[in-house]
């Protein structure tokens, strides 16, 4: 499985989620229209359940043959080489999610709020140029996954995002901070597409279910346990502590993945 077909979900998602933050700056140009400031923030929030009722209906254009064809594959036990691959790839990967929990669009925007003073409608700018740049970065995945390999292409790329992301904590300065945010956003997500290609491509086609079932589920997991701690840490800590230590975590995510995986290739690039 290819990281071209698999690209596709998640690069739609994330230009949608850019196109969504884009009218963000709109309760700060409206703000006057009611006394207390509340009423545009209200109208902006209730967008959500709004667009919400259209996901139903978009799923019910999905194909028929591709539910039927996952539904009616012939049961297969997963086999204990499959298992002790997985395993090892849902452990890291469930480091580099507690490094991605420290790091939420939410916490994101509040330390760029917090340390430099931006206001609303420009976080709206920024995070909507965040999520074009995500966006674009899975064409490209593809390209170079065919030309260096999946793993070189999940390493080398999600390794300078996160040394981008380190220096911005300690930027000097609001457009320095920016500039390094988005060098950081226009590589961190290359390795979404080729690492959902590479869990798929070194199991067996009956085990992918099982495999990205188990990855997806050790991801939200400490995910969930990074995002718990980072608001403390930012609090006790260091203000920028959750921007350094996520990039840590997901350093030592990238350079345990090249040491573990580096000699394990999918099929179709060991025919090559």
């Amino acid at each position: 499985m290819g990281p071209r077909l698999v690209q596709r979900c998640p690069r739609y998602r994330r230009f949608a989620g850019g196109l969504g933050c884009s009218p963000a700056a709109a309760p700060a140009a409206v703000v006057s229209a009611s006394a207390a400031g509340l009423l545009p923030h209200c109208v902006f929030w209730m967008r959500f359940p709004g667009s919400s009722w259209r996901n139903p209906l978009l799923l019910r254009l999905c194909s028929v043959e591709v539910s039927n064809s996952a539904t009616e594959a012939t049961p297969h036990h997963v086999s204990p080489a499959s298992k002790k691959v997985v395993t090892k790839l849902a452990s890291l990967f469930s480091l580099d999610a507690f490094g991605g929990g420290f790091l939420t669009d939410a916490l994101v925007a509040y330390w760029f709020f917090r340390r430099f003073g931006v206001a609303e409608e420009s976080l709206g700018m920024i995070f909507f140029a965040v999520h074009l740049l995500n966006a674009a970065s899975h064409l490209g995945a593809a390209w170079l996954a065919r030309r260096i390999g999946l793993v070189n292409t999940m390493v080398f790329t999600h390794l300078p995002s996160s040394l981008f992301l380190i220096a911005a904590a300690f930027a000097p300065s609001l457009k320095v901070a920016v500039v390094l945010f988005l060098c950081r956003e226009a590589l961190v997500e290359m390795d979404v597409p080729t690492r959902q290609s590479y869990v798929a491509a070194v199991v067996l086609p009956n085990e992918r279910t099982f495999a990205s079932g188990i990855a997806n589920l050790a991801r939200n997991i400490f995910w969930a346990v990074g995002s718990s701690v980072a608001g403390f840490l930012m609090q006790n800590v260091a203000f920028s502590a959750p921007l350094v230590i996520g990039g840590g975590a997901k350093i030592s995510y990238d350079l345990l993945l090249y040491r573990a995986f580096r000699n394990l290739a999918p099929p179709e690039e060991q025919s090559t």
